[in-house]
């Protein structure tokens, strides 16, 4: 099953690092976010992934195909001009970069990389968030429920330490992360039949706008609640949050050896 990631915004809320790099090649722990949801569904048995260009696209172009040489090492031959890769643990991942439009909006991106799913199920997710989701899980909760699109709800941590007051202002209880104000968000990871492609018309499509409040109005999409960590990275404090939990070695997200 294919793997489809949203990787052309502008990123302009982090702007620090997006002047130089897209979005998703912002780094945690010296790899792009992206190779880090890769490896998220990469742990779960899916390997074949269309990555949608946009902003800074070649950056990411560049990206894969220096890969391999940027992961092995390499004996370099000059006289015989030959390259002999060693130690090739490499991912085996299927990877398609498909150039978008950098204008373009998320449901057309999304568009044009139709031909290149048929009339397949596949799974699409943002380039700058990850989470502890049990993929295999939401496939197979998409599967049963058998409607059109699943999407991944949670509930992220509020912005700020939470306290909880007596009627004369003492602090009765604080909590540094509190769990905001109980509402369901999405969290992308979607898992999508092909008939999605109907819901989508052009460049200026945008997949949170009529494409999935058209899904809802139809009773075509399902929620798998994930309870667990999830975190977006929409600004510097966001990256720096990211880098401090990776720094740990017990990244919730890291699903792999």
């Amino acid at each position: 099953m294919k793997v489809v990631i949203l990787a052309g915004g502008l990123g302009t809320r982090i702007s620090e690092e997006t002047q130089i790099k897209p979005k998703p090649m912002v780094e945690i722990g010296s790899q792009p976010i992206l190779w880090h949801i890769m490896k998220m569904y990469s742990a779960h048995g899916f390997n074949d992934f269309i990555i949608c260009l946009g902003y800074m696209g070649r950056s990411i172009v560049e990206y894969f195909n220096h890969y391999v040489f940027n992961h092995s090492d390499i004996t370099f031959d000059l006289k015989q001009n030959q390259r002999i890769i060693h130690n090739n643990a490499i991912e085996p991942w299927k990877v398609t970069l498909v150039h978008t439009g950098k204008e373009t909006m998320t449901g057309g991106r999304v568009k044009r990389i139709q031909p290149y799913i048929g009339n397949e199920t596949f799974m699409l997710t943002y380039g700058d968030g990850v989470a502890d989701i049990d993929i295999s899980e939401l496939l197979r909760f998409h599967r049963e429920h058998g409607k059109v699109a699943t999407v991944t709800a949670t509930q992220p941590l509020g912005r700020f330490g939470s306290l909880q007051l007596t009627q004369d202002n003492r602090v009765k209880c604080f909590r540094e992360k509190p769990r905001g104000d109980g509402s369901w968000i999405s969290g992308g990871f979607f898992v999508m039949e092909p008939e999605f492609f109907n819901y989508l018309e052009g460049d200026h499509t945008v997949l949170e706008q009529e494409p999935l409040e058209k899904l809802v109005k139809d009773d075509q999409m399902m929620a798998f609640k994930h309870s667990g960590f999830w975190h977006p990275m929409d600004t510097l404090r966001d990256k720096n949050i990211l880098e401090e939990i990776w720094k740990t070695g017990k990244a919730p997200w890291k699903m792999w050896e």
